[in-house]
């Protein structure tokens, strides 16, 4: 089972009971084992270690009787090391603490008390997909596809990587799925990806956004009418609920349906059978209902805007969708795919970014996200006189001092390293040991690296 240049895998076993630690340890033979009772021991051996998976007990202290803090511990994994595979253990509210373990990304669940050996194929099975995935990164990397996640995205932040392996993970089920996200971060392209991972790819997607239609025409979009049913229905008309059976109703700023419309949406997701307006007699539909938002729902809920019911009904999984401005590096990559795509279209003659131009899109904060680049870059491509895309074409300002810095990998790697640096320093309030601790570095190594760029403690 060991890993290249004959290593074994490494398994972190986060958990506080001693005896079961020493249980869970020795059950390992084929794996490098390390242990932690704590968040902050937790993290620092993620850190140092790297393991390729990790078993979570949610009961950490200082909240042993609860799992606040175990999913303090997930969240920081993935966000760390999106890519690890951690197995969740709680005996507290199983059903709830699985699905909220999932939507935060991790790879399964399983209920407490431990059963050794069924644990011990779950974690070697977790293994075995690392290795897949890892295998596959390599693969995709070489293929100049490595960008490419879900439906098509393109990323390489963590952070988005990680909203489409949960998605992934959700494809095939049935639970319901909320996106939230600001306008403009791709929560449709997101939802297609998932109906097209999903069992139901071979039917139809079908998205309705819900803000961009009147009020008193919402009903009918979504239900359906019969003819006759009101003045200008001349004919039958099947809603959108009827025309995405079998497949996938998208629906986007969910926010925005009325009241009264919530409490029939709500009917329909409790019965799977619709009326269309009009109509005497239901309709039993199979459709599954993905929706989207960039509004605040529980105080929404909160303000009698929002019926909680149909809250908890529409979002079994929360996933979080990151702005633009919180994908580092995403910027530069979509802006190239889309010159390349909109050059073809309209203007052959453009071949690429001028150094300036690569610097404000690295720089700026996009406020409109997704939407405003390709916006800005279609422009752009439309607008430039010459075979390179400027900054002056773009309409941006730089307002990153780091986009001023030479585009090479020396520098890159030296900017990565100072600003990692100071980060932990400050975190640690200047404390040196602790610093190391955070960076997974020893203390020698950290002030070689203090000495290296300058920089004070």
């Amino acid at each position: 089972m060991s890993d290249k240049q004959g290593q074994l895998p490494k398994l972190l076993i986060v958990e506080d009971d001693p005896g079961l630690q020493a249980q869970l340890k020795w059950s390992y033979d084929d794996f490098e084992v390390h242990i932690a009772g704590d968040r902050a021991s937790a993290i620092a051996l993620l850190r140092s270690e790297e393991p390729a998976v990790v078993t979570l007990d949610l009961g950490l202290p200082p909240d042993p009787d609860g799992v606040s803090e175990g999913f303090a511990v997930l969240d920081e994994i993935m966000a760390l090391k999106p890519d690890t595979k951690v197995i969740v253990a709680s005996g507290h509210g199983a059903r709830e603490s699985a699905l909220t373990a999932i939507e935060k990304g991790a790879y399964d669940f399983y209920q407490k008390p431990v059963d050794i050996d069924a644990l011990g194929l779950i974690v070697r099975r977790a293994l075995h997909l690392h290795r897949i995935e890892n295998e596959n990164r390599v693969l995709a990397t070489r293929a100049n596809d490595g960008n490419r996640v879900l439906g098509g995205m393109i990323t390489a932040a963590p952070e988005m990587v990680r909203v489409a392996r949960t998605i992934e993970r959700v494809a095939n089920t049935n639970v319901s799925v909320m996106l939230l996200g600001a306008s403009g971060t791709g929560k449709e392209l997101l939802a297609r990806g998932l109906h097209e991972a999903s069992d139901r790819a071979g039917n139809t997607f079908v998205a309705i956004n819900c803000a961009a239609i009147p009020e008193n025409l919402l009903e009918s979009e979504l239900f359906g009418h019969e003819k006759g049913a009101f003045t200008g229905a001349v004919k039958t008309t099947e809603g959108k609920i009827e025309q995405a059976e079998g497949g996938t109703l998208f629906l986007d700023e969910v926010g925005d349906i009325p009241l009264p419309l919530q409490v029939k949406l709500l009917r329909f997701l409790q019965e799977r059978t619709i009326e269309r307006i009009g109509g005497r007699k239901s309709i039993a539909v199979d459709t599954r209902i993905v929706c989207a938002t960039h509004q605040d729902l529980e105080a929404m809920i909160a303000d009698g805007r929002f019926r909680e019911d149909l809250f908890y009904r529409l979002a079994e999984i929360v996933i979080k969708i990151p702005s633009l401005a919180d994908r580092p590096g995403d910027a530069v990559l979509l802006a190239k795919a889309f010159l390349t795509r909109f050059a073809k279209e309209m203007n052959p003659q453009v071949k690429g970014f001028a150094p300036d131009a690569l610097a404000a899109i690295d720089g700026w904060n996009w406020p409109g996200n997704v939407r405003e680049l390709e916006n800005r870059v279609k422009r752009a491509v439309i607008m430039a006189d010459g075979k390179l895309v400027s900054g002056e074409d773009l309409d941006l300002v730089e307002r990153s001092e780091e986009a001023e810095n030479p585009l090479n990998l020396k520098s890159a790697r030296e900017l990565a390293d100072r600003r990692v640096i100071r980060h932990a320093l400050a975190r640690s309030e200047g404390n040196i040991s602790n610093t190391a601790r955070l960076l997974g570095i020893s203390r020698p190594t950290l002030y070689d690296l203090l000495k290296q760029y300058d920089l004070q403690a």
